[in-house]
């Protein structure tokens, strides 16, 4: 059967070179937005925006005065995506370190979910990964200022599922130092 539709690309190689921090391109340009209170990241599956937001997440704590990066993705597997990452080893300077409490996209229940959630944020440890209905139930049990000085970050299409929070995350976050980033 003969191709109804072929279309070729320029293949430079240069979506997979990474620069002196270990960043391929996009995570480069998106890097170069750092200091941005809001981040929309929109780049194809498989480009780097989960990479990227470890070294937007790391320069938030070391760099600008954030005490805390929480990650919302959609299912528990793409939770792996944040596992700890020496970053360093490839020229970054931090490395992404989970502690396995914070990584609550493992199997459980959802109220154990909540309470670890709770948990991490009275706590001082600075990055979590859950889902986005750990998020969505811990946000209706917690005040909105104990977001303060926190990255929010919220992986795909999480808009379109939990508008109400969102759009009340959004007004706390014009109001305080809340930072956001949902890539899409």
């Amino acid at each position: 059967m003969k191709n109804l539709v072929e279309v070729n690309y320029q293949q430079t190689g240069e979506s997979t070179s990474v620069n002196n921090m270990g960043m391929r391109a996009m995570q480069a340009r998106a890097f170069e937005s750092r200091n941005s209170q809001y981040l929309l990241l929109k780049a194809p599956p498989a480009s780097g925006k989960s990479r990227a937001l470890m070294f937007l997440g790391l320069d938030k704590i070391h760099n600008q005065g954030l005490s805390k990066v929480i990650v919302a993705v959609p299912e528990r597997s793409i939770g792996g995506s944040f596992a700890s990452t020496k970053l360093s080893e490839s020229g970054f300077f931090a490395d992404w370190d989970i502690k396995p409490e914070n990584n609550l996209c493992t199997a459980g229940g959802d109220k154990s979910k909540v309470k670890a959630f709770k948990h991490f944020m009275e706590g001082t440890d600075q990055i979590l990964v859950c889902t986005h209905a750990t998020l969505r139930f811990a946000f209706e049990e917690l005040e909105d200022h104990v977001f303060n000085n926190t990255l929010v970050k919220i992986h795909d299409n999480f808009c379109r599922i939990c508008q109400p929070m969102m759009f009340s995350l959004l007004v706390h976050a014009a109001q305080e130092n809340l930072q956001l980033s949902v890539p899409f």
